[in-house]
């Protein structure tokens, strides 16, 4: 067993407009994100599975062929491997849960986010 405190983890501002805190485990990540409104996270897509939960504000993500906005208290699975974007439609701050871990955000091997 290990025990966390959000206040103890590093936050990672990545660009002026996205920071994050994560969690890696043997079998997941976890993360707290933060997004000024108007951030673009550019399309992408990882062979992780993600459960997005936004505590704050609200996202469109944007998906082939459809659109969803996720508010606050609300919920998204997104299956591995499909391809989205997502705009922060106000300052927004969620939770990211990615399985197996995110390798690209482990080694630094996230380009697309540090822009």
């Amino acid at each position: 067993m290990q025990r966390y405190d959000w206040t103890s983890v590093e936050k990672e501002q990545l660009n002026p407009a996205f920071a994050r805190q994560c969690i890696h485990t043997d079998s997941m990540t976890v993360a707290r994100v933060f997004l000024k409104k108007g951030y673009v996270v550019p399309e992408h897509s990882h062979p992780n599975e993600q459960v997005s939960i936004m505590e704050q504000g609200a996202l469109r993500f944007i998906f082939p062929g459809e659109e969803v906005i996720l508010k606050a208290g609300e919920v998204l699975r997104i299956p591995a491997n499909l391809p989205h974007s997502a705009e922060a439609l106000e300052d927004s701050a969620g939770i990211d849960l990615f399985a197996p871990p995110r390798q690209d955000w482990i080694n630094g091997s996230d380009a697309y986010l540090r822009r």
